[in-house]
C-alpha cells in the first residue's frame, strides 16, 4: 500500500516539475508561475464538473432500487462496508464489460457501469468489480486522474506552443534556441503521457488491494478480470473510442493496444492484477 502511494506520489511531483521546467523555457520564473496558475485553473475546471461530462459522454442513465434493484444493493452494500456515503448509481447501455467511479469526491461521487458487465458477471464477481470502484472513490483517485490528465495535456499544449516560438526572448529580444525549443516540443509530450499512464496505473493497483478488502474476497475480483479481459477484446465501447481521455477511469482499458502502445497503457497487464490479488487471497488463507 505505502509502496503505491510513495510511486503515485513521486510521480505526481515529477509531471508538474516538468509543467514548471517548460513553464521557465517560456517565460522564466514568471512563465513558470502563470503556467502553474493555468494548470490549476484547468484542474478545478476538470475537477468540478468532469463527473457531469464524463457521465454525459456515456449516456449513462441514474438508476435507484425500484429500477435496478440487486446491483443498487450491491453498491449500497459495499459502501457501507468502506464506510463510504451512498453515490449515484448509473447503468450505460453498452455490450463492452467495464465500470468506472466518477465524482469530485465521496460525497459527490458516482459509480456506472456497463449492462455489458452486468450480464457477464456473477453476483460475487459484480460485488468484487464494484468494490474496486468503490476503493478509488475512497482513495480520491478522480482527484488524482484529473490532475495528471489536466496537467499531462496543458503540457502537451505549451510544449507546442514553445516549439513554434522558441522559447523566452532575451534582452535584445532574440529568441531561444530554436533546435532546444523543436525537442521540447517534441519530447515533453511523451515524457507527461508516460508519467500520466504510470500514475494510473499505480492507482489501478492499489484500488485492486482497495477493493479487495471492501469486498472479502480478493479472488471474486480476479475472477472479474480475468473475464473482463477475454470478453471485452472484440467487443468495442463506442464512447471511449470517441473519448480516449476518459479510458483511464475504466476497471479495464476498453482500447487496445500492443507493442510499444503498452508504455502508454492507463492499465496494468490483467495477468500481474489477477496474480497479485491471488496473492492477497492466499495470505488471508493464511491468516486465519
Amino acid at each position: 500500500m505505502f509502496g503505491n502511494w510513495l510511486k503515485t506520489t513521486v510521480l505526481m511531483a515529477a509531471i508538474v516539475a516538468l509543467f514548471g521546467v517548460i513553464g521557465s523555457y517560456l517565460g522564466g520564473a514568471n512563465g513558470m508561475i502563470m503556467a502553474l496558475i493555468f494548470g490549476g485553473a484547468m484542474n478545478l475546471f476538470a475537477y468540478w464538473f468532469s463527473d457531469k461530462m464524463v457521465l454525459r459522454m456515456y449516456n449513462a442513465r441514474e438508476v435507484d432500487e425500484a429500477s435496478a434493484p440487486q446491483f443498487y444493493a450491491t453498491v449500497r452494500d459495499l459502501a457501507q462496508r468502506a464506510g463510504l456515503p451512498m453515490p449515484r448509481v448509473y447503468l450505460i447501455d453498452e455490450a463492452q464489460p467495464n465500470a468506472f467511479a466518477t465524482g469530485r469526491n465521496p460525497e459527490n461521487a458516482a459509480v456506472a457501469a456497463t449492462t455489458g458487465i452486468l450480464s457477464l458477471l456473477s453476483a460475487r464477481e459484480i460485488r468484487g468489480v464494484m468494490a474496486h470502484e468503490l476503493a478509488h472513490v475512497r482513495h480520491r483517485d478522480i482527484l488524482i486522474s484529473t490532475i495528471s490528465a489536466t496537467i499531462a495535456g496543458a503540457i502537451s499544449a505549451l510544449a507546442r506552443f514553445a516549439m513554434y516560438t522558441g522559447g523566452r526572448r532575451d534582452a535584445n529580444g532574440h529568441s531561444g534556441n530554436p533546435l532546444a525549443g523543436l525537442l521540447l516540443g517534441l519530447l515533453a509530450p511523451v515524457a507527461a503521457a508516460l508519467i500520466q499512464m504510470a500514475v494510473s496505473r499505480a492507482r489501478e493497483f492499489e484500488a485492486d488491494r482497495g477493493g479487495a478488502e471492501i469486498s472479502g474476497n480478493p479472488n471474486a475480483l480476479a475472477d472479474a478480470l480475468t473475464k473482463i479481459d477475454h470478453y471485452a477484446r472484440g467487443i468495442p465501447l463506442i464512447a471511449a473510442e470517441e473519448h480516449p481521455a476518459t479510458a483511464q477511469m475504466m476497471i479495464m482499458n476498453p482500447l487496445r493496444g500492443g507493442g510499444i502502445a503498452n508504455l502508454f497503457s492507463t492499465h496494468p497487464a490483467t495477468g500481474e492484477r489477477v496474480a497479485r490479488l491471488r496473492a492477497l487471497a492466499f495470505q488471508k488463507t493464511e491468516n486465519r
